[in-house]
């Protein structure tokens, strides 16, 4: 009996048992349905973009490889630069002049020159070509041909909406019969910019092998571009809206996708204006500027992936404000101090009194790493100048790096100018001599015709005689050197890229 009953106990023991048993395999098997996707996902091959991404990521940043320049951040995009709008400085450059297809930022050069030869009154008719020549897949506001637009509606339609149709119809309308020839228009105002590698084919940027530029060069029509303040108003705009008229039938409406502006997903509050593009060759390109305490900054990114593009930019523009600043060099030099040379200063003579016959531009400044100090950089002198009044330029480096240039001027010459334009405003009555009588007045007669040219000569001696001086003349103060350049095609060939990021091949 006791053994009937210790084997049912333990019988029931193993039913138990595997009861406990099949429960921990079904937890087991729903655990495994639950979390396996996840767990495929974590161990899943990255994307094209990702790997890419990283690849670029990797790649060198060649302003970081100047010595105690502030270190910029790394970004996903393949080219990317940072340059000051007046100065031309450049503050960070990765690949800046490594062919890249440009896509719809194209449209800002098309737009400068549109806004420059035509009147925003002026009547645009859509043709054939420029109607069916837009690939149905890509950005168009759906105009017919044979409508028409202003020149405002139109370049709304190419900065809001990145309408394709419509900057065929603006090329066609500067010049004449086809697309095509606008072309040679583009290339001709891209070189007169200062660009060095681009070439372009079209005006929107849809793709094609022969149609390409660089983050340097989309810098330079940026400068151009953000200097127009009705562009980059129209960039700004958070909607297109064009009323029917007798020329177009429709009321068209699109939002602005650009999501650096207000309201954007990733707006930024100095934001001057911006234009981006993205074809699958090109990825994701962004050009934009922003202003702050009164220093102006145009970014570009090439070949990125979004919404990199706009992380890059924020972060490259709050690189620049935070480790750069404007510095007055009328205000800050001494080596080129006027006033303790002794040397350039007339007599008590024909102007009234002695005042220095050069000086520094009040206006000019330069852009100075917070990393350096104004006595670590280096200066040199160049007379290559057309300017009026204008004796020479002071170029000023940093590790070979152009930071900014300042005018030197006659300002002698402003004062005789004055005594004459003072002149001119008497009429010899006697009454005019009384009301100015502290003001140097000068008669036109065979005397002072003679004196006039005397002074002339007199002047062009002490220009040369300055002149020749300078060469000659060691200034004292800091180790930077005064170098003077005899070879006008050297001096041209070595300032038109005098950043030292040539040297690191961008």
């Amino acid at each position: 009996m006791k053994r009937s009953i210790y084997h049912k106990e333990k019988t029931e023991q193993k039913h138990i048992d595997w009861h406990r048993s099949l429960c921990r395999q079904a937890a087991v098997f729903f655990a495994c349905c639950l979390f396996l996707p996840h767990s495929l996902t974590v161990f899943a091959e990255p994307s094209e973009a990702e790997l890419r991404r990283e690849a670029q990521r990797a790649m060198e940043i060649q302003s970081n490889q100047v010595d105690n320049w502030p270190i910029g951040p790394v970004v996903s995009a393949e080219s990317a630069i940072l340059m000051e709008a007046e100065t031309g400085t450049i503050l960070y450059a990765k690949n800046i002049h490594q062919r890249q297809y440009p896509a719809s930022t194209t449209k800002i050069l098309t737009s400068l020159i549109a806004i420059e030869q035509c009147s925003m009154d002026e009547l645009v008719t859509f043709s054939h070509e420029a109607v069916f020549d837009t690939p149905r897949d890509s950005n168009n506001i759906a105009i017919d041909e044979g409508e028409a637009l202003t020149m405002d509606q139109c370049l709304n339609a190419i900065l809001i909406r990145s309408a394709n149709e419509v900057a065929f119809a603006v090329a066609e309308h500067i010049a004449g019969e086809s697309w095509h020839n606008f072309a040679e228009i583009m290339n001709e105002k891209a070189k007169e910019l200062g660009c060095l590698n681009s070439h372009f084919v079209n005006p929107n940027g849809l793709p094609d092998e022969n149609h390409y530029t660089t983050a340097y060069d989309l810098a330079m029509i940026g400068r151009a571009f953000f200097a127009n303040e009705i562009l980059c108003q129209i960039t700004m705009t958070r909607r297109l809206e064009i009323q029917p008229s007798d020329t177009q039938p429709d009321l068209i409406l699109e939002n602005n996708t650009m999501q650096l502006i207000p309201g954007g997903a990733y707006a930024y509050d100095y934001l001057v204006g911006c234009k981006t593009g993205y074809t699958n060759a090109a990825r994701s390109c962004l050009v934009s500027c922003a202003e702050r305490d009164g220093m102006k900054l145009i970014c570009v990114v090439l070949h990125d992936e979004s919404p990199d593009q706009y992380e890059d930019t924020r972060a490259l523009f709050d690189y620049g404000f935070s480790n750069f600043e404007k510095v007055n060099v009328a205000q800050t030099e001494t080596k080129y101090d006027i006033d303790n040379t002794g040397m350039f200063y007339g007599s008590n003579d024909i102007f009234g009194s002695s005042v220095p016959i050069l000086s520094l531009n009040r206006d000019d400044y330069i852009i100075l790493p917070r990393t350096v100090s104004f006595q670590d950089i280096e200066s040199t002198i160049s007379f290559d100048t057309s300017g009026t009044n204008q004796a020479a330029v002071i170029i000023y480096t940093y590790h070979g790096v152009n930071i900014g240039s300042v005018r030197l001027n006659f300002t002698a010459g402003q004062a005789q100018t004055q005594m004459f334009d003072i002149a001119q405003e008497s009429d010899g009555s006697g009454a005019d001599m009384e009301e100015v009588s502290d003001t140097p007045v000068i008669y036109i007669n065979v005397i002072r015709v003679l004196m006039g040219m005397a002074i002339a000569a007199a002047i062009a001696f002490v220009i040369a005689l300055i002149r020749l001086l300078l060469k000659n003349y060691q200034f004292s103060g800091r180790n930077n050197r005064l170098i003077w350049k005899k070879d006008g095609r050297r001096r041209k060939k070595k300032s038109k890229h005098s950043s030292k990021f040539r040297d690191y091949d961008f």
